[in-house]
């Protein structure tokens, strides 16, 4: 069952013309960062060429202020932004749907607390916690993934809540209550299926969130040093923009270009999963 739901929610994606393009480029990336130890490349860290050779036939995308091949650095940014995106994104997702869920079934003083927390989420900039954490804390790529993820759930808890609140009212769940159900039985059982399936759809937009903050973190050098995320990237070649411009260029089309990717994606899976309420809202 949950199987065929699959199948037939991707049927719908790929018939979209946005989901299409956004799962083409979210693949092409995803396939870049998976074989990126298997492909014929220099070490994304040796300097052993000349430094600032523009792009050739022997560099694609050139070399770095140091001598390292820019063509493997960007290679291993998708890699390592890709794995923040959907490690934080996934953090934050089980947060908000755990909290959110709680709030909206049980409601009254447990729904007031959560929901305080969530507007002090929303006062206070998201990109503004996680740089005070990732200034305090260190930039470990590790630690960032984490600092991003505790820090950009409030948007998934409350739509968890929204629908909670409308899925609790429907008449099975009052069956199931006057069965003798258990809560965390009617949740998961006949709440979740139902209620989750916005929280999907901006999980997915979550992930381009999330590599966009750790691009913005590692553009102000609080990104972690050994590895090459493309925001690292970015942040390195600042300073050479005007002389050696393909430093910072390269990987800067490849987060547009991703980030683009799982817009998309994330807007047309929200259509499909979500198709009363994209009525309402258009």
């Amino acid at each position: 069952m949950i199987f065929e739901g699959f199948i037939e929610t991707f049927k719908k994606l790929v018939r979209d013309r946005y989901g299409l393009a956004g799962i083409t480029i979210l693949s092409i990336m995803i396939i870049i960062g998976v074989l990126a130890p298997y492909l014929p490349l220099p070490d994304f860290n040796a300097t052993i060429f000349h430094r600032f050779i523009p792009p050739s036939p022997d560099h694609p995308l050139g070399t770095d202020y140091l001598g390292r091949d820019l063509l493997s650095r960007v290679i291993w940014g998708a890699r390592i932004s890709l794995l923040a995106g959907f490690v934080a994104a996934g953090i934050a997702s089980v947060i908000g749907i755990i909290l959110g869920t709680i709030a909206g079934y049980y409601g009254g003083a447990v729904d007031i607390i959560i929901s305080r927390i969530i507007e002090i989420f929303f006062v206070i900039p998201t990109f503004f916690i996680a740089l005070t954490l990732a200034a305090i804390y260190g930039s470990n790529i590790y630690l960032l993934m984490i600092i991003i993820g505790v820090t950009t759930w409030p948007v998934t808890a409350r739509i968890m809540r929204a629908q909670v609140m409308i899925v609790k009212e429907f008449l099975y769940i009052e069956a199931a209550k006057a069965i003798g159900a258990n809560d965390l039985r009617i949740i998961i059982k006949h709440i979740l299926p139902v209620a989750i399936q916005p929280a999907i759809a901006n999980s997915i937009l979550l992930v381009g969130n999330a590599i966009m903050i750790e691009a913005g973190l590692s553009y102000l050098g609080l990104g972690d040093p050994n590895y090459p995320s493309w925001g690292r990237l970015i942040y390195e070649g600042q300073p050479y923009i005007s002389t050696a411009w393909w430093i910072s260029v390269f990987p800067g089309i490849f987060l547009v270009a991703t980030v683009l990717g799982l817009n998309f994606l994330g807007d047309a899976l929200y259509r499909i999963l979500t198709p009363r309420i994209s009525n309402i809202r258009t």
